[in-house]
């Protein structure tokens, strides 16, 4: 453990967790209302799981940054992993039930919550932004008329 600390102490300004956890913060707050809103509707991922994926995503663009710094294509294999791994905790969270499907509406909405988390990891702030706002507001406004159309037509609400 010592000899960590000395390698730290060593580089000096290298180690500086300061815009790391601003990045990471806002990942979290812009990801927040998306989860309440979930969690409001008592869905599978709620309060917890949307900030985790922002963060997580900005996570390992911030993590990777050193060695992907100057490469884009590198950058570019990165947010790919990302894209992957959002759609493979996507596909977890939809259902089969009978003869409906649940879930496509959390998924795509973590999957936005990735995106978020990418964006702010890439410093590209305003796009997260937008991402949250729009994915907030088109899950808060559009679940009544989902619902009123589900009970026309006798299906299920997500």
């Amino acid at each position: 453990m010592e000899t960590i600390w000395t390698e730290l102490v060593a580089r000096g300004d290298e180690f500086n967790v300061v815009p790391h956890l601003i990045a990471i913060g806002i990942a979290y707050v812009l990801a927040l209302p998306i989860g309440w809103d979930r969690e409001q509707g008592e869905r599978s991922a709620g309060l917890r799981t949307f900030p985790l994926v922002a963060i997580a995503a900005c996570g390992f663009l911030q993590a990777a940054e050193t060695v992907t710094q100057g490469s884009p294509e590198a950058t570019a294999r990165v947010v790919e992993g990302i894209i992957t791994g959002m759609g493979f905790i996507g596909g977890g969270a939809i259902l089969v039930v009978r003869a409906s499907v649940k879930g496509t509406a959390t998924a795509a909405s973590l999957w936005a919550t990735g995106a978020i988390g990418t964006a702010v990891g890439l410093g590209v702030y305003d796009i997260a932004v937008v991402i949250s706002l729009v994915t907030f507001l088109t899950l808060r406004m559009m679940t009544p008329l989902k619902r009123a159309d589900d009970r026309e037509v006798g299906g299920s609400t997500d």
